[in-house]
């Protein structure tokens, strides 16, 4: 079973994002994250955060709440929580948006998850920490960028650009975009790390 959790930042087309959440996934609001939840019809199994942005939450039975810090920390605990409770696949919705620095914070969040994705209108965003496999269609654009330090040793499988055992440079690579060949494409790394970015729609 996965742990969804949803946060508070856009999303647009909430029948969309509402096809990437299953029956039986376990879904947990950060915060505001209610709202988008009551929006797609969705009561929650747990809310989580300082209820600063939450509206209308009391029908939420299991609510935990923090002391008031700053926003993106809602995003943390709810992360925490899912890891605390033995989740490994855990899907982020609505963590990016028009602030920035909200978005980047909660894209780091996927360090915290041994099996992480981050979904939004337009895109899944992963985490490359040793290998991926990745669904996805002919012709979906894919881009591979180091975070953190140096990620070395990627190689891929089902791209149209094979690399094999190169090395993207932290701070002077703006990484690499790519084409998936069919529906699956493999990417490992050796050491390091990188986001990988499959657009979804464009």
């Amino acid at each position: 079973m996965r742990a969804v959790i949803i946060g508070n930042g856009d999303i647009k087309d909430y029948q969309y994002i509402k096809s990437k959440i299953n029956d039986n996934d376990f879904i947990i609001c950060a915060d505001g994250g209610y709202n988008h939840a009551e929006k797609m019809g969705i009561v929650p199994d747990v809310l989580i955060g300082d209820f600063d942005s939450a509206k209308n939450f009391e029908k939420v039975k299991d609510r935990i709440e923090y002391p008031k810090r700053k926003d993106f920390t809602d995003g943390e605990l709810a992360v925490a929580y899912a890891v605390d409770n033995g989740y490994e696949d855990i899907v982020l919705i609505a963590m990016t948006g028009d602030r920035f620095d909200h978005s980047i914070a909660d894209i780091l969040l996927l360090e915290k998850c041994k099996n992480g994705v981050l979904i939004d209108d337009n895109n899944e965003i992963y985490l490359l920490k040793d290998k991926l496999s990745l669904n996805g269609k002919k012709g979906q654009t894919l881009s591979i960028i180091p975070i953190k330090n140096n990620a070395v040793g990627i190689t891929t499988d089902g791209l149209e650009y094979p690399l094999n055992d190169e090395t993207l440079y932290f701070g002077s690579s703006r990484g690499i975009s790519n084409v998936m060949l069919a529906d699956k494409c493999n990417i490992t790394i050796k050491s390091g790390m990188a986001l990988v970015i499959k657009v979804e729609r464009v």
